[in-house]
């Protein structure tokens, strides 16, 4: 792939493992265990599985650019998650991007941080993709709080 978007990833079931989803306070091992990710048993009893299944034991490998989206009031999967892949990525000096929304959701409900995502988006694509120019915000970075960045358009 010329360069992916990655929404709210889970990339350590190790550590997700443990975790509550904040919105209900279910456990979240039985996603885990009987749910979406289908390992079929805990840690201690499938270890390799959860490792083979984490992408973050992976990242040496990576050579797509990857813009990561994960907000940090997301109640079902850990903010967390989103910064470890992110960290990851960088420490393994892979080019790499992490969106936050302060205070939104699993996926941004807020009509202007919406609109921002699909710009930001948008521009990321475009670099990757019809090779325009990396726009500031991608070379620069923009701190997460700073509200008033122009994205040129």
């Amino acid at each position: 792939f010329a360069a992916i978007e990655s929404g709210a990833p889970v990339v350590n079931m190790l550590s997700a493992y443990g975790g509550i989803r904040w919105g209900s306070g279910l456990n979240r091992s039985m996603q885990y265990e009987h749910g979406q990710s289908r390992i079929g048993g805990n840690i201690w009893e499938m270890p390799l599985q959860y490792i083979e299944n984490s992408p973050l034991f992976n990242m040496n490998k990576v050579t797509t650019p990857i813009l990561i989206m994960h907000n940090d009031a997301d109640g079902h999967v850990p903010w967390y998650q989103g910064i470890e892949y992110f960290i990851a990525l960088k420490r393994l000096q892979k080019p790499a991007w992490l969106l936050n929304y302060t205070g939104e959701p699993h996926w941004p409900v807020r009509l202007a941080n919406r609109i921002d995502f699909q710009k930001r988006m948008f521009q990321f694509f475009h670099h990757y993709l019809q090779n325009a120019p990396m726009p500031k915000w991608m070379s620069e970075g923009v701190p997460a709080v700073d509200r008033d960045f122009e994205l040129g358009y």
